[in-house]
Parts: structure tokens; C-alpha cells; sequence
């Protein structure tokens, strides 16, 4: 054989040495991180370190990613939030051929243009799920595992078939939009994208699948109800060497199923940013459902620390002043704590703002500097009163052309906490008092929200609320007694409020607050219901709401309300029972006094020493009213606050007595025991115990839960014992605002 050319054995060489560079030997594993959840608990830190988005929550141990309120449907509808882990994952990393890399058989590494490798982790993430939806309906949209690019959280308008990933604006680029999703579809959109209503798929930038796996073959139903209830386990596994997804599913407490349901290429690295966010995302539609996760744990590969980095820090600390570190730390964390509450402030008013645009007959909104120079800055002078939620101010509107003559007299109410809780307030109160149009009912005009301040903005009543005409405490001590013809007519305009939003408004509204401060008196000293921050919309399918505490003021909360907490039409004909009594007689609800400390405990006792006249407000004097309808007020009175709620009168047979169209009410002598269970039993709905059982806050804070996410449903509510006094009823109570 002829021998080599150096030409030839110069070749042999730089090969030989190329390949030996290449064969370095293999290194150890990439250290793995492992998260794990078995529930949600509101007081666990590590829980509460997560980053809530959108309408997702915390409620009965699970994480609410829409919401799961119960009492009002359209709280439910149209939603779309997302949890995500708080801290981003170095998913992927791209590493110089020539420098050092980390190589293992557990994470893949592939070549590249001039010399460039990139490194994909591996992770596997567990969870269980439970979506449930109401038998009567269909379920909607769906839920997601996602990887995210950010922790920005939902985009506007991303409910519906968007599932919380996208909205329509982006789904037109989505090369765009840097995430990865597993989805749970529980509604076939009409695109005819989907191939069923119940389908896991694998989308990459868009919520158009790349890839999708029908579950109906497998027996497997994403959404289920009260008739065949199921929680499902799923288990997502993403090999970073093979490039290469697969998720299982199966019953929640079974093994993983031996086969996917759904397997595909996926190469993270051309899909999302380096650095990402796992977590799970989900949106309801007009169909809508409860998307709940039960339990998660993650385990992820992770980079170790660069060292070259590090010698540069040392650096950098060694060069660099103290001063000038401390300076720049603190202008970082103020610049991130400002964005941060920036981007809380935009977020909730998109919320407010596709919350209220969707009310019917949407409330106008009012620029905040307007109302600012109507209140004069908000002027303590000008301040109105005051309550848990915050403070009402009178201020004065300019007309719209400019006419001094032309100005409006208006009440702002200020919501002064600056909490979740208190949008929730907000919303509710718009979204009840916006639909209620009646004479006796103080009219609402409009709203405002601006850097965290709720403004609400009624029409203004000169003469104040009724308790400052009844019982002319400090500033109101000059004004003149209440004749007896306004206190009747007082007590009526209550009263066809009332009757208006139990029977003739549709669906019933629970005030849940009458007291003589919440009623309110115009020019011609006409009274109108005011203050619905802790009343209820109730579906036309119900007659009562159940929450976890006991929502009101003491003294006008009824006893059967206190223990069982349940509210309804019968528990406000109490308050307004008592509140008639305060009405006639002039005195509090609550007397100070350890022997008789109920108004309506010491009335029955002058009705049972037959001195019920003897009860009307002495400043009254003998000759000042007309004593009939004072005894046609008290008995009502009575009647209405007659501790067992079958003994009282419906608003319609007080609207009957109060029109003198029937004899007042045959009350008894002495007042009758309170009896624990209401007669024919303490009746609870499944959705009053899961009401009851759930972790929502206790007495205004929030509607109840709409469904329990555990396996099995609660098998009954013990109700608590009944208190032997009246002073029994107090402890447990939250005072009213």
C-alpha cells in the first residue's frame, strides 16, 4: 500500500483530535426540584405564595381556577383565570461548543448551527382535577397545564373557548404568543377546530390544537355532575432528551393507566422563552363550569449555576461601593413594587370594567377628578357618615353644559379598603342596586375607579338617615321631633321597598341590613331603602342564601338566623319588625340593658302588663299621635319580630295592615320561646351545606360555594344548638356597617 501523504496524516490527525473532544465522557445527572401540594390551605405559605390570576381562588382546599360562587350565575359565567407557580424554570439553555455544558442521559442535547448545543430539561407534573358543572346545564370552557411566558395572567377577553391562554387579537399571530398548553376541553367551539366536547389537546401558541385525543373511548368524561361525579388524575411527562410529550389520565386513587391518551413531539425550546412558568390556567363561557384542582406535584430538572457568573459577582461586590449597592437595591425593589401594583390596579380595572359594561343597564362612569372637586377634595366636612365599608360624602355635580342653576346633589360612598374582598363588595352592590327601580329604593348613578379607589355615586336625600331623626344623638340633637304622620309613612315606604325586592323584582334580593340608618329620607322626608353591600341576588330557583358567618347588625338579626345561619325573606321581616319599633317608641334596638337587653323584649312586656300604648315615644307627648295606629304599629312590630320565623307575617300582609285593609295582627300576651329546629325541621339544600362547609369568609365576606370538591358530597349540616336568652344570640354575631 502506498504511503500516506502528509497532507493526509496532518487530516488523520485534526479528526482523531476532533473526535476525542467529542467523546467526553458523560456527566452526572442534572439535580432535579420537586413541588408538591396534597391540598390548598388558605393559611399554608407555600400556597399562598402562588400567583393568583384573573378569577382564580382558594376555596374548600382546592384551587378555584374560575370561580366557584354559587349564589349568582353570572359571577360564574364569562370567566378566565390562571395559578401559576411564583418563581420562573430554566427550561432550556443554549451553550457554546467550545465551553463546558452540562451532558446527561436524563435531559437532550442537540447540535446546532457553528458549534451551538441546546440543553431541555425533563419534568414530570401529577395533579388531580375535579370539574364539575349544575345537571340542568351543559359545562364550559375547559382547563389547561401551561407552560407561560410570563406571569401577566389571563389577557382581556381570553373566557369562552380562549381558556385563559389567548383572546381573539392574538389567536391572528400565534407564532406570537410563546406558551405551551395541555388542555381539557369540555365544549366544542364552532370553528370546528374541536372534535368533541370532551378532548385533551396539545396547544402550542394558539388554542387551535396541534394535536387532540377524544376521550369518550377511554370512559373518561373531563366534566361531570351531581349524577356521576368523578375526580380524574392526570399525569403529564416531558422527556427533554427525546424532545417528546405524554399525558395520561385516569380515576383519581386508581395507578397511571399503562398507555397515553395523548402523545407527541414537542421540542420546548423552539416553542417557549428560556425562562417560563408552570401552572394551570382555565375560562368558562355562557356555559360554565367549576375548574378545580385538588392536589399537584411537580418534579423539574434544573441548570446548575453558571460558574463564570460567579467570579464576576465577586467582582462586582468587591468594586462596586456599598452605597451604591444599597442604592440600587432599593431602587429596584421600589420600581418592582411599583410596577407590581401597576399592573394589580390595570388588571382590576379591566375586571371592573368587563364586569359593569355587562350589567344590564350599565351605571355611568364618572371621571374620579369630577367627583374629587364635587366632594371638595373630599372634605370631612362634607362627610355624611361612615361604615365597615369606608365613608359617603355629599358633593355636587356641575351640569353637563355648564348652567350653575343646573348643578345635582349627590351622595359619593367611598369603599376604603383595598383588598379583593372590597371589589367583590363593590360589584355586588353595583350589580344588585343597578337593577332595582322603585320609588323606595335609593337610586344609583353611577361609578368611578381610579389607582385603587371604588367610588359609588347615588342620588343625595337632604334629610339624612332615619336614625338621626329617631334618636337625635350629638350633632343632631336640635332637630325637631318626628311627627307621628312621617313616622307611618315612614314605616309604609320601608315596607313597599321591601315587598318590591322580595316579591315583585325578579329574582328575589335579601337586604340582609335594614336598620334605621340604611333607610334614607328625600326632600319630602319619603323614605327609600338604602346601603345593598351585604344583600343577595337569589336564583329564581331559591328562597334563601347560607354563608359561613352571620352577615347584619345586632339587634335586628333574627335567632334562627344566628344559628343556622341562613338567611331569608322571613329574616328580613325581622329587622324590619324591630326596626318598627324603633319607628314608634324612639329607642334602640338594643336598650344597654343586662335585664331586658332587646327593644322588642321590653315591648312585650308592656303588651303583657297591658300598657303597649305606654311603649310610644314620650317627646311624642299624649295628644301627638293617633293612638289606633300606634297599637296597629307595635302589634306589627311584634308580630314581625316573633322569634319563630313561621309566626311571622309575609310583606304582603303588612303592606295589607299597614293600608288599614286588615286588623292589626292577634299577637300574644308574652313572647313566645324560640324553637330549634323551626317547625317541620331545619331544611338544607346540598348547595347550603356546601355553602356552609366551604372556606368562604365568614359574615358579608363572600357568596357561598357552589359545589364541594371532594369525592363524595357531605352527608347532612347538624345545625348548632339553640341559645337558651337573647344574650346567647350575641358572641357569633359580625356587627353590621
Amino acid at each position: 500500500m502506498a504511503s500516506a501523504s502528509p497532507r493526509h496524516v496532518v487530516f488523520l490527525l485534526v479528526f482523531c483530535a476532533v473526535a476525542v473532544c467529542r467523546a467526553q465522557p458523560p456527566r452526572q445527572r442534572l439535580p432535579v426540584e420537586s413541588y408538591s401540594y396534597v391540598s390548598f390551605q388558605r393559611g399554608d405559605p407555600s400556597v399562598s405564595s402562588l400567583l393568583f390570576r384573573g378569577d382564580a381562588g382558594i376555596n374548600n382546599g382546592a384551587l378555584q381556577v374560575t370561580p366557584d360562587s354559587r349564589n349568582l350565575n353570572n359571577f360564574l359565567s364569562n370567566k378566565s383565570g390562571s395559578v401559576l407557580l411564583p418563581h420562573p424554570f430554566a427550561l432550556w439553555r443554549r451553550l457554546d461548543g467550545a465551553g463546558e455544558r452540562p451532558a446527561a442521559s436524563g435531559n437532550g442535547t442537540t447540535g446546532g448551527d457553528q458549534g451551538q448545543r441546546v440543553t431541555v430539561v425533563s419534568f414530570n407534573s401529577t395533579f388531580s382535577m375535579n370539574v364539575f358543572y349544575d345537571n340542568e346545564s351543559r359545562p364550559g370552557e375547559g382547563l389547561t397545564f401551561v407552560v407561560a411566558p410570563s406571569t401577566d395572567g389571563p389577557p382581556p377577553g381570553s373566557h369562552g373557548g380562549f381558556l385563559g391562554l389567548t383572546n381573539a387579537t392574538m389567536e391572528a399571530s400565534p407564532a406570537m404568543n410563546r406558551f405551551v398548553a395541555v388542555e381539557f376541553d369540555t365544549f366544542r367551539q364552532p370553528g370546528g377546530y374541536d372534535p368533541d366536547d370532551n378532548h385533551v389537546g396539545l396547544d402550542i401558541g394558539t388554542v387551535v390544537s396541534n394535536k387532540t385525543a377524544p376521550l369518550a373511548g377511554l370512559n373518561i368524561t373531563i366534566a361531570t355532575n351531581g349524577t356521576a361525579p368523578a375526580n380524574y388524575t392526570v399525569w403529564i411527562e416531558y422527556n427533554g432528551a427525546a424532545r417528546r410529550i405524554a399525558v395520561y389520565m385516569g380515576i383519581r386513587g386508581k395507578p397511571k393507566p399503562a398507555s397515553p391518551v395523548l402523545a407527541s413531539p414537542l421540542d420546548l425550546s423552539k416553542h417557549v422563552p428560556e425562562q417560563a412558568y408552570l401552572g394551570f390556567t382555565a375560562s368558562t363561557g355562557v356555559s360554565f363550569e367549576l375548574n378545580c384542582i385538588l392536589d399537584w406535584s411537580l418534579t423539574i430538572e434544573t441548570f446548575p449555576a453558571d460558574k463564570k457568573s460567579k467570579g464576576w459577582v465577586v467582582l462586582v461586590a468587591v468594586v462596586v461601593p456599598v452605597a451604591a449597592i444599597a442604592v440600587a437595591a432599593a431602587a429596584f425593589f421600589l420600581a418592582r413594587m411599583l410596577r407590581a401594583r401597576r399592573s394589580m390596579d390595570r388588571r382590576r380595572q379591566e375586571r371592573l370594567e368587563h364586569t359593569l359594561t355587562n350589567l344590564p343597564g350599565m351605571p355611568k362612569e364618572f371621571a374620579y377628578e369630577k367627583l374629587r372637586k364635587a366632594t371638595k377634595n373630599f372634605d370631612d366636612r362634607l362627610r355624611l357618615g361612615r361604615g365597615g365599608y369606608g365613608m359617603v360624602y355629599k358633593g355636587v355635580l356641575p351640569a353637563d353644559d355648564g348652567r350653575p342653576e343646573a348643578t345635582t346633589e349627590v351622595a359619593v360612598k367611598m369603599f376604603t379598603r383595598d383588598d379583593a374582598k372590597c371589589v367583590d363588595d363593590f360589584v355586588k352592590e353595583v350589580d344588585i342596586i343597578n337593577r332595582l327601580r322603585h320609588r323606595n329604593i335609593v337610586p344609583l348613578i353611577g361609578w368611578c375607579y381610579k389607582k385603587g379607589q371604588l367610588l359609588l355615586v347615588y342620588e343625595y336625600m337632604p334629610n339624612g338617615s332615619l336614625d338621626q331623626h329617631l334618636f337625635r344623638r350629638g350633632v343632631h340633637e336640635q332637630r325637631p321631633v318626628l311627627s307621628w304622620e312621617s313616622r307611618y309613612a315612614i314605616v309604609a315606604d320601608v315596607a313597599a321597598g321591601l315587598h318590591y325586592v322580595h316579591h315583585e323584582y325578579g329574582p328575589m334580593v335579601l337586604h340582609r341590613d335594614i336598620k334605621a340608618s340604611n333607610v334614607l329620607l328625600d326632600a319630602s322626608f319619603r323614605a327609600r331603602l338604602g346601603d345593598f353591600g351585604l344583600a343577595r341576588v337569589l336564583d329564581l330557583d331559591r328562597n334563601s342564601f347560607t354563608d359561613l358567618g352571620v352577615a347584619g347588625t345586632r339587634g335586628y338579626i333574627a335567632p334562627e338566623y344566628s344559628v343556622g345561619h341562613k338567611a331569608t325573606r322571613q329574616t328580613d321581616v325581622f329587622a324590619f319588625g324591630v326596626l318598627v319599633l324603633e319607628v314608634v317608641t324612639g329607642r334602640y334596638a338594643l336598650l344597654g340593658d343586662p335585664a331586658c337587653p332587646l327593644l322588642s323584649d321590653w315591648v312585650w312586656r308592656m303588651h303583657g302588663r297591658g300598657a303597649l300604648l305606654g311603649a310610644v315615644d314620650q317627646s311624642l307627648g299624649t295628644d301627638g299621635f293617633d293612638a289606633g295606629d300606634a297599637t296597629r304599629l307595635l302589634l306589627l312590630g311584634l308580630a314581625c319580630s316573633n322569634p319563630n320565623p313561621g309566626d311571622r307575617p309575609t310583606m304582603l300582609e303588612v303592606l295589607q295592615i299597614l293600608s288599614r285593609s286588615a286588623p292589626p295582627p292577634e299577637v300574644p300576651q308574652f313572647k313566645p320561646s324560640f324553637v330549634w329546629p323551626p317547625e317541620g325541621g331545619a331544611h338544607y339544600d346540598l348547595i347550603d351545606i356546601d355553602a356552609i362547609t366551604s372556606g368562604s369568609l365568614a359574615g358579608a365576606s363572600s357568596a357561598a360555594s357552589a359545589r364541594a370538591t371532594q369525592d363524595t358530597a357531605s352527608g347532612g349540616f347538624p345545625p348548632p344548638t339553640a341559645p337558651n336568652s337573647a344574650d346567647d344570640y350575641f358572641p357569633a354575631l359580625s356587627s353590621g356597617r
